[in-house]
C-alpha cells in the first residue's frame, strides 16, 4: 500500500518503521510548515494517509488530504467538538475517513472490559470508581483521547456519574480523571 504520513515525529516515525517491514511505501511524509506537500503528486498518489498531528493542525489536515482524495487514518486527539464538520465533509464529499484514540488491541479490550465492569457494578452503590493516567512529558493533551474514550464508555455503562472532571475531586456525580506527566513514560492508564 502506498501511504503519506502527515506528522512525522516521534509516532510517525514509529508508523513509516512498522509500515516498511510490513512492505508498504511511504510516499510522502508531510511534518510542520509542509503543508505545499499536499498538493504534490506523491501525496497524491497515496492510497491512504496516516494521521497523527496535534488538535490544532489535525482538522486542516483532514480537509486538505479530502481536497488531494486521500483517505485519511487519524491517530490525532483533541479535535472531536468539530467531529460533526468530518463527518459532513466526508459525506457530501465522498471522501474516508477512520479514527481513534488509541489503535492498541490490547487498549481496545481494555475499554470492552471497563465497559462491562462498570454495567455489572452499577447495581452495587458502595462502588466507586476515578482513573489514573500517567504520560511522558512530551504529551499535549490531558487527559489524553484514551483516558477520554475509557471514562465515557464508563459513563455510558454505570449509570450514576454524569460526566468525567480532570484533576478536580469532590463532585459524586464526576468521574475523576487524574492526569500525569512524567519523564519518558509511554502511558498508563
Amino acid at each position: 500500500m502506498k501511504i503519506a504520513l502527515i506528522g512525522y515525529g516521534k509516532m510517525g516515525h514509529e508508523i513509516e518503521k512498522i509500515a516498511l517491514q510490513r512492505g508498504h511505501e511511504i510516499v510522502c511524509t508531510i511534518d510542520l510548515n509542509e503543508t505545499g506537500k499536499f498538493d504534490s503528486p506523491e501525496f497524491r498518489s497515496a492510497e491512504a494517509a496516516i494521521e497523527f498531528t496535534s488538535p490544532e493542525s489535525a482538522l486542516q489536515n483532514y480537509r486538505r488530504a479530502f481536497a488531494a482524495n486521500v483517505p485519511v487514518v487519524s491517530g490525532t486527539t483533541g479535535w472531536l467538538e468539530h467531529l460533526n464538520e468530518i463527518k459532513a465533509a466526508c459525506e457530501n464529499e465522498g471522501q474516508t475517513f477512520f479514527y481513534a484514540s488509541n489503535f492498541s488491541l490490547g487498549v481496545n479490550i481494555f475499554y470492552a472490559l471497563s465497559n462491562y465492569l462498570a454495567k455489572v457494578m452499577s447495581q452495587f452503590s458502595d462502588y466507586d470508581v476515578r482513573m489514573e493516567e500517567t504520560h511522558h512529558i512530551h504529551k499535549l493533551d490531558a487527559p489524553s483521547g484514551t483516558a477520554i474514550t475509557l471514562a465515557e464508555g464508563i459513563l455510558e455503562n454505570l449509570g450514576r456519574k454524569e460526566t468525567w472532571s480532570l484533576n478536580k475531586a469532590g463532585n459524586k456525580n464526576e468521574l475523576e480523571i487524574k492526569s500525569f506527566r512524567e519523564g519518558e513514560v509511554p502511558g498508563i492508564h
